[in-house]
């Protein structure tokens, strides 16, 4: 068992897979840079490369099609150092086997992996579904969420299509980057924040238009009006929008949890 130390990125993963087999290493184990590695063994530094990644890449698409790269994808998107370890040994098992072995779900990487990408999807459909656009008095529309995974790369064409004619920002604050839209295209950015606080209207990054402050306590005072309180089946509401979700809703700012 050797160890590949990479960065993190989807690039440096696919990466340590065409070293496994430039180096002929059939069992690796997959560490994140700063997670102990054996001391006693060898130890390799993987280096993104975009060649070897595109080679690699490209493999996969021939072997699990676009629905079993769109799941690899979306399990790397967890960044769960456990799951990194499956998406490396599912390759190899990938590259070493015929056709088909992609939907042997009696593999354990081939499981994992399924599982996993469905978890990503989910969160994914609720962060389209939940999020809410604040517009600031410069006419930009932005919102801030805190997602489990990391699903920005893959809500953009949703975003894209649904708000084409006004200029957004998406910020994951967990993640201190956001994807910003500028009625053209869609760019990746890194505000430089220490804190979400520093895009509140008190420190004047983002100032909310006086209007959207109305409106949104409007929109509170008809939600709380139209609430039948008889009819409150909590168990019921939580099954569908999650409490860790009431912080993108706009009704929420009165409701007691």
């Amino acid at each position: 068992m050797v160890d590949y130390v990479f960065d993190g990125s989807f690039g440096g993963l696919l990466t340590a897979v065409f070293e496994s087999f430039e180096r002929k290493h059939t069992q690796v184990r997959l560490l994140l840079q700063g997670q102990t590695h054996n001391a006693f063994g060898e130890v390799f530094n993987i280096h993104p490369d975009p060649v070897k990644a595109d080679r690699v890449w490209k493999g996969l698409q021939k072997k699990t099609g676009d629905v079993g790269c769109k799941n690899y994808y979306k399990a790397f998107l967890s960044e769960d150092p456990v799951i990194f370890q499956h998406l490396m040994d599912y390759a190899l098992y990938i590259f070493h086997h015929g056709e088909g072995h992609a939907m042997n779900f009696g593999n354990d990487h081939v499981l994992a992996i399924a599982q996993m990408a469905r978890k990503v999807h989910r969160e994914k459909h609720r962060m389209e579904a939940f999020v809410r656009f604040q517009k600031s008095s410069d006419g930009l529309f932005f919102a801030l969420i805190y997602p489990d995974y990391n699903v920005l790369p893959l809500i953009v064409p949703h975003f894209k299509n649904r708000y084409a004619d006004q200029a957004w920002l998406i910020y994951d604050e967990k993640r201190k980057y956001g994807i910003h839209y500028d009625l053209a295209q869609v760019h990746e950015v890194k505000l430089g924040l220490q804190s979400v606080q520093d895009l509140s209207p008190a420190h004047t990054a983002i100032n909310i238009e006086e209007k959207e402050v109305l409106y949104s306590s409007l929109w509170r005072t008809y939600f709380k009006s139209t609430n039948i309180v008889e009819r409150k089946n909590m168990k019921l509401h939580v099954q569908h929008v999650p409490k860790r979700y009431w912080r993108y809703l706009t009704e929420k700012g009165d409701v007691e949890e």
